[in-house]
């Protein structure tokens, strides 16, 4: 199943660095979701949704069982694929789906996939509505792809595992198909464009668990962090990785919060204290690593906000976020719209929204002091790389040591990252690519960016 949050407000048109073809987020509710089916999607409120056309959704269940009968039998000894074999049930309010097993049928705004009966179900009157109206077709192909890897799972026999690592699986299952349909082999979703791929990646956004969920609940499914890596890993590298996913070889990132009130707060800091103690641990940050990538110490990078109209001067600056933050490589700092980015990207997304501005910008001036470029595609994706080296230390640095990522810190970065990094970015690179990039540099700190 697909648990489905609301992250908090994040907007098309917000800001002034978004892209166009940002997508429109309703606000849902803050409070625990009502337990999803085995292999659902969690629910969905406040939704307004237009008509999907009827094809869509027959046509990508087509499109996945065409792919998986030639890809099942690689990962099962030469098995033959066998078709659901208990249909596909769309349903409403007034015709709620099938019974599941011992659990009553009735309505909510999910879709799943039902062991005992052998089918998929989801809710054509709320949810793949308008998950089709915010971010198009190829994320519904995603959401039944997702529901089809449960199947395989049965088929596979290979259901033991916690619910937190079945659901990525299924999430790597879903983007092996995404890579197949990317590779031109599907006769439902053509043409499919790297702005596309991003408004899908977008959309997993809102599939996630509420922050501070720990792995180990049997409810869990990952933050977005983890679900989007586990899409690129099927993307990337196929159903031959996501078969041998297991609770040893899942990196799960999420936690649970420390405080209860760290919970209240949702592990944010007030702004201006947010700016101030980021900023101070970025500089450290790059003081203590520099050295080793370059062989020259740091020099401290000053950091100016200024008001919107009022950018300090900058003969040729290197801009972020559409031109409302950059790093100056003539004067050697980096300045950011106080109001009309840093703070918006606080209130719309949170504290470490605002630390993946900063990163970008520190990162932006590692890449120009070290002689290197960024404007082209593998300049902006060695930046988001360094950004990420910077997250790997606040992630795993112990809590004695200065300020650390609460839950729901990572989800935070890539959404900031795709509200000013989707697809058509003068560098050529898609937020697809870029989070893959931050990725690397999480999970593995500053040697995978070299």
């Amino acid at each position: 199943m697909i648990v489905h949050r609301f992250i908090r407000g994040l907007v098309a048109g917000v800001l002034v660095a978004a892209a166009s073809g940002c997508v429109v987020v309703s606000s849902g509710g803050s409070g625990p979701a009502r337990p999803a089916p085995p292999g659902g999607l969690g629910g969905m409120n406040n939704a307004s949704a237009t008509a999907v056309p009827g094809d869509v959704v027959s046509g990508a269940l087509r499109d996945v069982e065409r792919f998986w009968s030639a890809a099942y039998p690689r990962i099962a000894d030469g098995s033959a694929f066998t078709p659901i074999k208990g249909g596909y049930h769309p349903y409403t309010r007034s015709d709620p789906p099938p019974a599941c097993g011992g659990e009553a049928a009735e309505y909510q705004p999910n879709a799943f996939y039902c062991p005992a009966g052998d089918f998929i179900a989801w809710d054509a009157e709320t949810l793949i509505p308008q998950l089709y109206s915010d971010f198009g077709p190829l994320l519904v192909g995603f959401v039944m792809a997702h529901e089809y890897g449960h199947a395989i799972q049965s088929r596979l026999r290979a259901t033991e595992q916690p619910t937190v690592v079945l659901e990525q699986q299924a999430d790597c299952f879903a983007g092996a198909w995404t890579a197949d349909v990317l590779a031109g082999r599907s006769t439902a979703f053509t043409g499919v464009t790297p702005a596309q791929l991003d408004n899908t990646v977008a959309g997993m956004l809102l599939l996630r668990d509420e922050p501070g969920t720990a792995a180990q609940n049997p409810q869990a499914h990952g933050n977005a962090f983890d679900r989007i890596r586990a899409m690129q890993d099927g993307v990337e590298k196929g159903v031959s990785l996501c078969v041998g996913y297991r609770a040893d070889n899942v990196p799960v990132t999420e936690v649970p919060f420390s405080t209860q009130e760290e919970a209240a707060t949702g592990g944010d800091l007030p702004y201006a204290e947010a700016v101030d103690a980021l900023s101070k641990d970025a500089q450290a940050y790059w003081a203590r690593v520099y050295p080793q990538l370059t062989g020259r110490p740091w020099e401290t990078l000053q950091v100016q906000a200024f008001e919107s109209g009022s950018a300090p001067a900058c003969p040729v600056p290197d801009a972020s976020a559409g031109g409302s933050a950059f790093y100056c490589p003539e004067g050697d700092f980096i300045a950011f719209d106080d109001q009309r980015l840093g703070q918006q990207l606080y209130q719309r997304i949170g504290d470490n929204a605002v630390g993946m501005m900063l990163g970008d910008l520190f990162a932006r001036a590692v890449q120009d002091r070290r002689g290197a470029q960024n404007e082209d595609r593998a300049g902006q994706l060695a930046v988001d790389c360094f950004t990420g080296s910077w997250t790997n230390s606040l992630l795993t640095r112990d809590p004695a040591e200065g300020i650390r990522l609460s839950p729901g810190d990572l989800d935070e970065a890539v959404a900031a990252l795709l509200a000013f990094g989707r697809a058509g970015s003068p560098q050529g690179a898609s937020a697809f690519d870029r989070i893959g990039a931050y990725r690397g540099g999480v999970l593995e700190g500053l040697s995978s960016c070299r």
